[in-house]
């Protein structure tokens, strides 16, 4: 059953005591945050730190183990993740995941459709049209409509991430998790991508985990670190830079 976000008398997401673990390893130990509708949130941290366990916990890939998820004041601790993504979740990896053999706009095409009721049909239906405007419309926002007719496996890492991030974006989402979306790029590749993340919607609550620091927090509003699965600072981004715990971490004796 479908629920209905409110997201006027709640935080867009909100997390209290969050744990995974796997066996005897926990590789998430109570994290507690709240993001507000629109904010900016980059995740830091080195390797191990829990990063991408706590974006699979959130998703729903990997339920914790305890603690409660809210998405716009309702708990989806124990939702499925196609019930999150029809709340207005979206994520993506840190591999890009596209269908290799369609083109870009074959693969936003797939994107669009696959929130919507019938969307396994294998005939075009009366919404066809409007849903190609939608493709073309999220091909222009993230800068790939020259793409379209291009097939995914010809894409360029950088070119593959800007599918990506367009397919997510399908559907008008509320909360969007970007996984390590600067990986791999060029210097001229994560300009553009940082241009990118600037234009999308003021609405839009956005998680980024990256270890490029100058793009984090360049990016984001408020700075969440993590290590060994536990928060260990949190603040705004000057404040979080100028750390001395954070600054050992990743400059330090702690660095890993």
């Amino acid at each position: 059953m479908s629920a209905v976000i409110d997201s006027s008398s709640a935080p867009m997401l909100a997390l209290a005591g969050v744990g995974r673990r796997f066996g005897a390893l926990t590789a998430l130990g109570k994290v507690s945050m709240s993001l507000r509708q629109g904010e900016r949130r980059a995740i830091i941290g080195t390797n191990g730190a829990g990063k991408t366990t706590l974006f699979n916990t959130i998703s729903g890939d990997f339920p914790p183990t305890s603690g409660t998820i809210m998405l716009g004041g309702v708990d989806v601790t124990r939702l499925p993740p196609p019930e999150r993504i029809r709340m207005g979740l979206r994520r993506t990896y840190q591999t890009p995941l596209l269908l290799n053999d369609l083109t870009v706009g074959e693969n936003l095409y797939v994107a669009v459709r696959g929130i919507q009721p019938g969307r396994l049909r294998l005939w075009r239906d009366a919404h066809h049209a409007q849903d190609l405007e939608k493709v073309r419309e999220l091909a222009r926002r993230t800068r790939v409509d020259d793409l379209l007719d291009q097939r995914a496996r010809e894409l360029s890492h950088g070119q593959r991430r800007q599918v990506e991030i367009a397919m997510a974006l399908a559907g008008t989402p509320r909360v969007l998790m970007l996984d390590e979306p600067a990986a791999g790029l060029s210097q001229g590749e994560r300009v553009e991508l940082a241009a990118l993340l600037r234009d999308l919607p003021a609405d839009l609550t956005i998680m980024l985990i990256e270890h490029d620091m100058e793009l984090a927090l360049g990016f984001a509003q408020m700075v969440t670190v993590l290590h060994y699965g536990k928060v260990i600072c949190e603040g705004l981004p000057d404040v979080v830079a100028a750390d001395q715990q954070v600054h050992d971490l990743y400059m330090g004796a702690a660095r890993v």
